[in-house]
């Protein structure tokens, strides 16, 4: 049987600012809502496919430089922005069936961490941007 490795080196965009040299883990999620349709009589539940409310969470180095990761998110608390990310850095700018483009428009960011430091550490904040609309491009 043929397999697959793959080695995760993901590049990503926030609001078109590339974070991938502040990044150490992201997760984009597809995630639609469950809508319970099960009728009187009925012994089991049943779901339909409700709204969708898709989920991009990252963690980042926290660097406070010009244009790095505070400049970029600061003004976008309690905004809607867009996020794209690929499993390549060329996926980014030649999306292709083995390395796709990910793109979340008007996602909502609830809350951006100020400072999490810990002694001896790399200083680094997980953030979470929710809801938006979820294309792929694969060409």
């Amino acid at each position: 049987m043929a397999t697959s490795t793959y080695l995760s080196n993901p590049a990503l965009t926030v609001n078109a600012v590339n974070l991938t040299d502040q990044c150490t883990s992201a997760t984009l999620t597809n995630v639609t809502e469950p809508l319970n349709s099960s009728a009187f009589g009925s012994t089991d539940s049943f779901y339909v496919s409700g709204m969708t409310n898709h989920t991009f969470e990252v963690e980042l180095f926290m660097s406070y430089a010009a244009s790095e990761t505070y400049a970029t998110l600061a003004a976008l608390v309690g905004t809607q922005t867009t996020v794209t990310i690929s499993p390549t850095a060329a996926g980014l700018a030649t999306p292709s069936a083995t390395a796709p483009k990910f793109t979340l428009t008007n996602c909502y960011l609830a809350e951006l961490p100020l400072i999490d430091a810990s002694l001896g550490e790399l200083s680094s904040i997980s953030l979470s941007f929710t809801g938006g609309t979820l294309t792929t491009a694969v060409s």
